[in-house]
């Protein structure tokens, strides 16, 4: 991969205001290599014990979890992919990076997977094993104030695939993902924030915490 998904989609005028730091996690993990990084939500998941039974059906699929933990200790790891089989399944392979988040709850560790895909209209998340939620998201980097080098994805509309037809959720009811990656220098770590929230109801489901990131080579010991 010469170029990352967000380096496809998003315009290079954005780009240059990240902080020199992030344009090595947002940027392409060459091919034979694996982006690794390791530290500490702070909070995962969701007080709200009403909403988890819904979080525990997006759980079969390793979407997000129904759990409401503090100082939970986690690993990402980011590798290179093409999705789609072109004629197989009527779709163009697609640049994406496939990303894994093990979270280690005090029941046991889970993990969460996703693929960024670069798509002709747009940066899209292809959420879970199977991707049959997805969510297509704007890029946006502040040149200044107290987020200045952050990026920031927003999702603006959210596909669900079923019987093999993708349908868009209305924006009256469709739920909304905000992602915030920002490098502290002072702490010498990224720090991630992510929430999912619906209308009228508020937020499902958070988490945040800092990491530390490298590329290495994948001698494919890492998360299957």
């Amino acid at each position: 991969m010469t170029r990352s998904p967000y380096e496809l989609t998003t315009p290079s005028a954005v780009l240059a205001r990240l902080h020199p730091r992030l344009r090595t996690y947002f940027g392409a993990v060459p091919v034979g290599h694996v982006g690794r990084g390791e530290g500490v939500f702070a909070v995962v998941g969701t007080p709200r014990r009403w909403i988890w039974p819904l979080l525990a059906v997006l759980a079969r699929d390793a979407v997000v979890f129904p759990v409401w933990e503090r100082d939970v200790p986690f690993t990402v790891e980011n590798r290179p992919a093409h999705v789609g089989r072109g004629a197989v399944d009527g779709r163009e392979a697609r640049v994406a990076v496939r990303a894994h988040r093990t979270f280690r709850f005090r029941t046991g560790p889970r993990t969460m997977v996703d693929a960024i895909t670069a798509e002709p209209h747009g940066l899209v998340d292809h959420l879970g094993r199977r991707g049959r939620v997805s969510a297509l998201l704007r890029a946006e980097v502040d040149a200044d104030g107290p987020d200045a080098g952050a990026l920031r994805l927003v999702s603006t509309r959210v596909t669900v695939r079923v019987l093999g037809r993708a349908r868009s959720l209305p924006a009256v009811a469709a739920p909304r993902v905000t992602l915030v990656e920002r490098f502290d220098d002072d702490a010498d770590v990224q720090r991630v924030s992510l929430r999912l929230s619906a209308p009228l109801i508020g937020t499902l489901y958070r988490y945040e915490g800092a990491f530390r990131y490298r590329i290495e080579p994948d001698t494919g010991q890492g998360t299957p």
